[in-house]
């Protein structure tokens, strides 16, 4: 939501971004913040999208949170972020695989990702079958 303010010449790039354009991209959760903050029933969303950047060792941004202090619900969006990431085709670069976006989180099981939440993700796709294309026809 909050990459709506991020100028597109920055979001489309075919190249990896300076670190000026990397910051404005980072701003993107604090700006879906602002967006959702003040509207009732939605506040709630917007504190989840303000943290769907964090890592539970602290590493990410933009606040630095850490383990029990980041939303259960932002844990899950975290990881889930990450694997949509990955597996999508971006400017910069070609979708990289779903078994590289898994190899991903379970690398930061336990340190940047809830392990509970990179578990259930890995059943979803690995026990469960579960894939985008499936979901995205209603299958």
């Amino acid at each position: 939501m909050g990459k709506v303010s991020i100028p597109i010449q920055v979001l489309a790039k075919p190249m990896h971004l300076s670190d000026d354009e990397y910051s404005i991209v980072r701003m993107h959760p604090l700006i879906g913040y602002e967006i959702l903050k003040d509207i009732d029933n939605l506040a709630f969303v917007g504190e989840i999208i303000l943290q769907h950047h964090e890592r539970i060792d602290g590493s990410g941004y933009p606040s630095g949170l850490t383990g029990d202090s980041m939303l259960p619900e932002a844990r899950i969006i975290s990881v889930a972020d990450v694997v949509e990431a990955m597996v999508s085709q971006r400017p910069h670069r070609p979708a990289l695989g779903m078994e590289e976006a898994l190899a991903e989180i379970r690398k930061g099981r336990g340190t940047e990702f809830d392990s509970g939440v990179v578990d259930a993700c890995v059943a979803l796709f690995h026990d469960l079958g579960f894939t985008f294309e499936a979901e995205a026809a209603g299958i």
